[in-house]
């Protein structure tokens, strides 16, 4: 018995152990710098690292954040992600920042993220925020007002929504230095090459002519 009770206890430390190591790894050191230089660096978690004898301050620093983003578009939204590749420090540490800008009535589309959850905090404004899990769909959604947190699970289509008609702000901690982002009407309607025209027809039940306006939107 004490056998079966050491197999299972050896499986779930595996089955643990595949799940931590499935998205961003743990740091092995102290930090991991990352450089385009590849002729005297270490490649590490999708990134070459920087002699440590060269890191500098500024290696962790990114600055304009304060800034707001211009939301002169036609979903009335912008996103300013600090991510590896505009902080290099980010390397091996699995987070990154993002500055959410809201007009009124400003969308940021339904959208995932593949290698992240998002937490927003609101900062300005009122947001109706939701996300929708894998099958069967249901939909989580919340008013959020200034101060208000909200979790988006790794990889859930979800959005924000400025219900208000003055601007809003918000920001986002997201569980990956690259956590990827893939706006799901863009990529749907507006994919290189364009996905054939008839495989849209039948998903979505929509005349030819409702699909090809679509894909001219995109």
């Amino acid at each position: 018995m004490k056998g079966v009770h050491f197999l299972v206890t050896l499986a779930l430390l595996a089955l643990a152990t595949s799940l931590a190591s499935a998205y961003d790894p743990s740091p092995l050191q102290d930090f991991c710098v990352a450089t385009n230089d590849i002729n005297s660096a270490v490649f590490v978690n999708g990134k070459f690292c920087m002699d440590p004898a060269v890191v500098t301050a500024n290696d962790f620093f990114f600055p304009g954040l304060n800034v707001a983003g211009n939301t002169g578009n036609k979903v009335g939204f912008n996103v300013t992600l600090v991510d590896v590749n505009k902080l290099p420090g980010l390397n091996t540490l699995g987070i990154s920042l993002a500055r959410l800008d809201f007009a009124p009535y400003g969308l940021n589309p339904p959208h995932t993220h593949p290698r992240a959850t998002e937490i927003l905090v609101v900062v300005e404004g009122t947001l109706y925020v939701g996300f929708v899990t894998s099958n069967p769909n249901k939909l989580f959604t919340k008013v959020l007002n200034k101060g208000d947190v909200f979790v988006f699970p790794i990889g859930l289509i979800h959005f924000q929504f400025n219900i208000g008609q003055t601007n809003a702000l918000a920001f986002s901690g997201l569980s990956s230095q690259n956590p990827g982002v893939i706006t799901i009407a863009t990529a749907v309607f507006g994919s290189t090459p364009p996905i054939n025209p008839d495989v849209l027809i039948k998903a979505f039940q929509l005349d030819k002519n409702v699909v090809d306006y679509l894909q001219k939107q995109f």
